[in-house]
C-alpha cells in the first residue's frame, strides 16, 4: 500500500473507526496492538492507522489536541507546518488588511489554509505532492471548512492567482540533506516567490527561515520575525504593508516591536540588571530598541545582552538581577555556588564555547536555592554573571 492509498484508506468508514480505536496507543504497546488488530483488519490499514496516530500525537504540540486528533498528517507535514497560533496571527493580519481571498501556495497539509478560513478568508490551497494535497483536502473536510478551502494538486509556479486578493507562499526549506539555508535553494526559490507576491492586488506574505540574512530582504518588503512562547518560529516578508519596516512580534499577545533605525547601543560596564532580549527581537536586529526602553547598553559590542542600573520591565526581554560578576573560572564558580547552597542552576550562554551541561557537571550544584549563570563576554573578556530572574 503506497502512501496515497494508505491515506485514502484511512478516510473510509473502516479506516476512521480504526483511527478512533488506536488514538491513544502507547508506542511501547504498538506491536501487541498491531498483532491483535491484524486479525480483523488488513495489515496495511493497521500500519497506516498506527502511523497516523503517532503523527497526530506529535502534531498536538502545534495544532492542539482537539484539531490534531481529527486531522491527517504526513511526516513532513508535521515537521514543516506552521504552529496554529502563528498561522492564526498571520491570518488575522491579512484580514485586517481587508483581504477576503488568498492563494496559499505550497500549502502543505493545510495548517495556514485552516487559519485563513477560520478568519473568514476564502482559500485556494495548492501543493504539487499528491499525498500532501490529499491530506490538506481531508483536513478541510475534517474541520468543516470545505466551503472556504479549495485544494488543488498542482505546481505552484503554474497556478493563476489573478482572482485572489493576496498570495501566501511557504516554500519548502528542507531537502534530502536537511535544512536549506540559501533562499534561492528554496522550492520554489525566494526570487520566484517575491515576484509572485508583487503581483498580488492587495497584500502578500512569504514565510521564510528566521535566519534569513537582512540583506536578502527586498527593499519593498516589510520583514517580521515571530516568536511563540519565547521560541523563534519564522520570519515573514510582507508586501503591500510598510516597505522597509522591520518588526519583532511575540506570541501570545501579540506584542509587536517596530524598528526605529536606532544605532547600536554603546558598550558599558555591567549594571545591576541584565536583560535577555527575545529571540525575535535579536533576529530582527532590534536590540537597540530594547536598550532604549530599559535605559541600558551592551555588555559587549558583539553580544545581545543588555545591562542597566534600573529595573524597567519590558515584554521584549527577560530581566535578571545580577548579584555577582567574575572572570570565567570554574573553581571560583563552584565555590560560590556551594557557599550560596545553589542546587538548581540555570546556565545561559552567548559568546562562550562552554556547553551548559558540561559546566553543570563540573560545578555539581547542591542545595535548596536556585541561580542563573550567564557565560558571556564583558567588553571582550570571558566572564560569568550570576543572578536570578528580577522580581
Amino acid at each position: 500500500m503506497n502512501d496515497l492509498d494508505a491515506l485514502l484508506a484511512l478516510l473510509t468508514p473502516e479506516g476512521r473507526a480504526l483511527l478512533d480505536e488506536v488514538r491513544d496507543t502507547d508506542p511501547a504497546r504498538e506491536l501487541a496492538v498491531a498483532t491483535r488488530l491484524r486479525r480483523e483488519h488488513p495489515a496495511g490499514l493497521v500500519s497506516a492507522a498506527l502511523g497516523q496516530a503517532r503523527l497526530r500525537q506529535r502534531a498536538a504540540a502545534k495544532f492542539g489536541a482537539e484539531d490534531a486528533g481529527r486531522m491527517y498528517f504526513t511526516p513532513n507535514g508535521v515537521e514543516q507546518s506552521t504552529r496554529a497560533s502563528v498561522a492564526a496571527y498571520r491570518a488575522g493580519r491579512l484580514a485586517e488588511l481587508g483581504v477576503t481571498s488568498v492563494a496559499d501556495l505550497c500549502c502543505g497539509v493545510g495548517g495556514d489554509a485552516i487559519a485563513l478560513a477560520r478568519a473568514g478568508i476564502r482559500v485556494l490551497a495548492v501543493d504539487r505532492d499528491p499525498v500532501t494535497a490529499a491530506a490538506a483536502r481531508a483536513n478541510a473536510g475534517a474541520l468543516g471548512l470545505t466551503g472556504l478551502i479549495e485544494v488543488r494538486e498542482a505546481d505552484v509556479t503554474e497556478v493563476d492567482t489573478a482572482g485572489y486578493d493576496a498570495v501566501f507562499v511557504d516554500p519548502a526549506r528542507r531537502g534530502g540533506r536537511g535544512r536549506i539555508f540559501d533562499p534561492e535553494a528554496y522550492s520554489p526559490p525566494l526570487s520566484w516567490a517575491v515576484e509572485a507576491a508583487r503581483t498580488a492586488p492587495r497584500a502578500a506574505a512569504l514565510k521564510v527561515a528566521p535566519g534569513i540574512p537582512h540583506e536578502a530582504v527586498p527593499a519593498d518588503a516589510e520583514a517580521e520575525w515571530i516568536s511563540d512562547g519565547g521560541d523563534v518560529k519564522e520570519a515573514v516578508l510582507w508586501f503591500g504593508t510598510a516597505p522597509g519596516a522591520v518588526r519583532a512580534t511575540l506570541l501570545p499577545g501579540p506584542r509587536t516591536l517596530l524598528g526605529t533605525g536606532l544605532p547600536d547601543p554603546e558598550v558599558r560596564a555591567p549594571g545591576r540588571y541584565l536583560y535577555e532580549p527575545d529571540g525575535a527581537v535579536i533576529r530582527a536586529h532590534l536590540v537597540a530598541e530594547v536598550a532604549e526602553q530599559v535605559g541600558g547598553g551592551l555588555l559587549d559590542a558583539t553580544i545581545a545582552y543588555v545591562t542597566a542600573d534600573e529595573l524597567r520591565p519590558t515584554p521584549y526581554a527577560t530581566a535578571y538581577e545580577i548579584t555577582d560578576r567574575m572572570p570565567f573560572n570554574v573553581k571560583k564558580l563552584k565555590a560560590l555556588l556551594r557557599e550560596r547552597e545553589v542546587g538548581t542552576l540555570t546556565v545561559k550562554k552567548r559568546g562562550s564555547a562552554v556547553e551548559p551541561e558540561e559546566l553543570r557537571r563540573k560545578v555539581r550544584p547542591q542545595g535548596p536555592n536556585a541561580a542563573t549563570v550567564f557565560l558571556t563576554r564583558v567588553a571582550g573578556a570571558p566572564s560569568m554573571l550570576i543572578g536570578h530572574p528580577a522580581r
